[in-house]
């Protein structure tokens, strides 16, 4: 089942709504800020072994914890700041999960410094099928696994599969160009 159809089941309408709006405006639609491709890399992974939705509660959580989601200020964050994230309750509260974040805040800066910004690196390496991604980002990154890959590219369009050919959404987004369409 896909997000679009699994959002029109979705009771009650509270998680409906939460669950669209996200769908409507957000997934699979590119990002070009790279403070925002970042904190979608940190809600994909805190997303491991939760539901979407705990994630989707928590985004304004995550964006004050992280300081809306500043690449620069969270790789410096030092051991105090790691130990206020663990201690925020508007978060995951996963020592690694955390560590992954503030971890790739540093790659991220990194790769800005070679490729200009974090897109341009995804950019680079584009087209890439899902298992080249897997090991890219597996070698570059810390805590992404297969899913987390996945969902990152789709949600930001460097993939295809974010929504079904059907779904009204998807005609919006084919507007933008996404990458996938590129490769």
């Amino acid at each position: 089942m896909s997000y679009c159809s699994a959002i029109e089941t979705m009771q009650p309408e509270s998680r409906r709504e939460l669950h669209k709006k996200y769908h409507d405006n957000h997934y699979g639609f590119p990002i070009h800020d790279d403070n925002e491709l970042f904190g979608r890399l940190i809600m994909e992974i805190n997303q491991a072994g939760l539901s979407w939705e705990t994630i989707l509660k928590k985004e304004e959580g995550f964006r004050k914890a992280y300081d809306n989601f500043d690449i620069q200020k969270v790789a410096n964050y030092n051991e105090e700041e790691r130990e206020r994230l663990l201690n925020d309750p508007g978060i995951i509260r996963n020592k690694l999960k955390v560590n992954a974040a503030i971890e790739n805040a540093k790659t991220i800066i990194e790769l800005q410094k070679e490729f200009g910004s974090f897109e341009k690196w995804l950019e680079h390496h584009h087209p890439k099928d899902l298992h080249d991604w897997m090991k890219l980002f597996k070698k570059t990154f810390k805590f992404t696994g297969g899913e987390i890959v996945n969902e990152f590219l789709m949600s930001i369009g460097f993939l295809k599969g974010a929504h079904s050919e059907n779904c009204a959404v998807n005609k919006k987004i084919l507007k933008f160009d996404p990458m996938w369409r590129k490769g």
